[in-house]
C-alpha cells in the first residue's frame, strides 16, 4: 500500500526528530533502529523505506538537528549582545541536563569522530556555526573574527562536555559558570571601542 507523499514526509520527519533526540541523549551506539522506530510509533519494517542504513539516518539526523541549532547560532552572531545571551542560554544547567534537546556538537562530536560516514554532516554544521559566530566580531578582521568564533565554540562545547562528564555537581556548575564568565569578558574586551 502506497501512502500519500505528505504522510511519508511526516513519518520521515518524525523518525529524524526521534533519532536526533535519542542520539544526542545516548550516542549512536546506545540507540538501536528499533528503539528509534518505536519512539515514532512505527514498526521496524518501514525504516528501510526511509533510510538505506543506520549510518544514513545518523548523517541525516545530524543535518536535521543542525538546522535548528544554526538558527540559534545565527541569531547569536547578529551582535555582541545576542552572543552574550547565547552564552547564558548554552552554558547552564538546563542545557547540561537535557542533552537530547541541546547542542549536537557537545552531545555527538566524540561519537562522530568514530563514524567516518557521519563526519561530513558534522563538518558542514561546524563550518556554518563558525561562520555565523564570526559575525559577532564584525569590528575585527575576518581572520581575527574567525579565530574568536573557533575559540568561543570550542570553549562552549568543551565546557558542556566536561560539565556532563563529572560526578561532582558543584564542579559541573563551576565549569559552566567560569567558562561563561570568561567568554563574556573576552567578548566585551574584543568588541569594546
Amino acid at each position: 500500500m502506497r501512502y500519500p507523499a505528505s504522510e511519508t514526509a511526516e513519518k520521515h520527519l518524525r523518525i529524524l526528530d526521534a533519532a536526533s533526540a535519542l542520539f544526542r541523549k545516548r550516542g549512536f551506539s546506545g540507540v538501536s533502529v528499533g528503539e528509534i522506530m518505536r519512539a515514532t510509533g512505527l514498526t521496524h519494517g518501514p525504516f528501510y523505506n526511509h533510510f538505506e542504513s543506520k549510518e544514513a539516518l545518523m548523517s541525516e539526523s545530524l543535518d536535521h538537528a543542525s538546522e535548528a541549532s544554526l538558527l540559534a547560532i545565527g541569531t547569536a552572531g547578529n551582535s555582541p549582545e545576542h552572543l552574550l545571551a547565547h552564552f547564558d542560554n548554552y552554558l547552564n544547567a538546563a542545557h547540561r541536563d537535557a542533552p537530547e534537546q541541546g547542542c549536537l556538537l557537545s552531545s555527538l562530536a566524540v561519537d562522530v569522530s568514530r563514524e567516518p560516514a557521519v563526519q561530513p554532516a558534522l563538518t558542514r554544521h561546524l563550518a556554518a556555526a563558525i561562520a555565523a559566530l564570526s559575525r559577532a566580531w564584525g569590528r575585527l578582521s575576518k581572520k581575527a573574527a574567525r579565530r574568536q568564533a573557533i575559540h568561543t565554540l570550542s570553549a562552549m562545547v568543551g565546557a558542556m562536555v566536561l560539565s556532563r562528564a563529572v560526578d561532582d555537581p558543584a564542579l559541573s556548575d563551576e565549569i559552566l559558570n567560569e567558562v561563561r564568565l570568561a567568554l563574556r569578558q573576552s567578548l566585551r574586551a574584543t568588541t569594546s571601542p
